[in-house]
């Protein structure tokens, strides 16, 4: 997350105004159900084009990185995006790599649903309650509750093991928190909590 977001409403930054911030929020929602696609239709469509569910997953990672490189290259921003995106890695590129990322190296559905719904759903409730002037205090706690809450929906619906549960809560806030300049939290709420999934997934056999 730019440190311009900070200091700045994210909706005078986003173009469209309050509309562009609407639209990137629904976006943002939207990807919750990036999993179930993924998982309900995504062997078909790589059987569809003769490719292995990987390779699509590569192509589209790729797609992404191409297709950002040249709006950079053009300066271009659309509505929904942040006007400084005009020179910087756009949090929708990040999240396409972010996800990717998801699909190539935990591809189970027991983790690939609470890792993604982490962003989808966790990331707009910590953005929306900062955007409402809500304390730090507030805003850790509703999130860690928010997160934990997806952890332990997945726990019960997909097998996400449960002692991830209250595992996962403080360390998916906490890769929201840092403020980098040119790498979004989109990304960093979906690799950190990847790297400590997979690291402990010899200890618990879901992969």
């Amino acid at each position: 997350m730019s440190d311009q977001v900070e200091l700045t409403n994210p909706v005078e930054l986003s173009v469209g105004g309050m509309s562009g911030h609407i639209l990137r929020r629904g976006i943002h929602l939207a990807m919750s159900f990036l999993p179930l696609f993924y998982f309900e239709f995504g062997q078909d469509v790589a059987d569809a084009v003769s490719l292995s569910l990987a390779q699509v997953v590569s192509s589209i990672i790729m797609i992404a990185v191409f297709g950002e490189a040249l709006r950079l290259r053009m300066g271009w921003t659309v509505v929904g995006q942040r006007s400084y995106e005009a020179k910087q890695v756009s949090a929708l590129a990040w999240g396409a790599l972010g996800v990717g990322m998801v699909f190539l190296l935990a591809p189970e559905a027991a983790y690939a649903y609470p890792l993604i719904l982490s962003l989808s759903l966790g990331d707009p409730l910590l953005g929306e309650l900062r955007r409402k002037g809500a304390s730090t205090q507030t805003v850790i706690w509703a999130g860690m509750l928010g997160i934990a809450i997806i952890w332990a929906a997945c726990a019960y619906l997909v097998e996400t093991p449960w002692v991830l549960v209250p595992m996962m809560a403080p360390i998916c806030v906490a890769a929201e928190w840092p403020r980098l300049r040119y790498i979004d939290d989109n990304a960093t709420m979906l690799l950190i909590p990847l790297a400590v999934v997979l690291i402990f997934d010899p200890f618990l056999g879901v992969m």
